[in-house]
């Protein structure tokens, strides 16, 4: 898993409107990259609908966010819709970039082990060095949490 204060690995993957996003364009603006396992399950609608409810004041500090899992993007498109959802959902359906930031993980399913994307969130400063790693986040009150790191340091 990446860092504090390390540069933040690169990597191009596409939305669920097939807008291709490549992490190093982006620099010149602060981002939020949040890491889930499936859409349209408890903990990651939770998730997503509170950085769609948060995204304006994401976007007044000039933040960008973007959910990432191996969902396809016709299954985001299904989950935004359902929602209602304010942000785009990065398609990662073979797990390179999840695996490229440390997140493919074994877990237990109903006594199984299986292997799956934990659930984490990378600060990204403008510069592309990653501010602030959070490895195993709890759904319930993450953005908030996400926006108090920005009201607390200088970008």
């Amino acid at each position: 898993m990446p860092l504090e204060g390390e540069l933040a690995p690169d990597f191009v993957l596409s939305d669920q409107d097939g807008h291709t996003f490549q992490l190093s364009r982006l620099r010149g603006s602060p981002v939020v990259l949040y890491f889930y396992p499936k859409d349209d399950t408890p903990g990651c609608t939770i998730e997503a609908q509170e950085f769609s409810r948060d995204i304006e004041e994401f976007r007044k500090k000039g933040i960008v966010v973007f959910g990432v899992s191996k969902d396809t993007p016709e299954s985001h498109c299904k989950f935004i819709k359902k929602y209602g959802l304010q942000l785009p959902l990065l398609s990662d359906v073979d797990a390179k970039v999840i695996k490229q930031y440390g997140l493919w993980k074994e877990k237990t399913l109903y006594g199984k082990k299986v292997m799956g994307t934990q659930r984490a969130t990378f600060v990204i400063a403008a510069d592309g060095h990653i501010m602030k790693v959070f490895p195993n986040v709890t759904p319930q009150g993450h953005s908030q949490e996400i926006l108090r790191v920005f009201g607390a340091e200088s970008i």
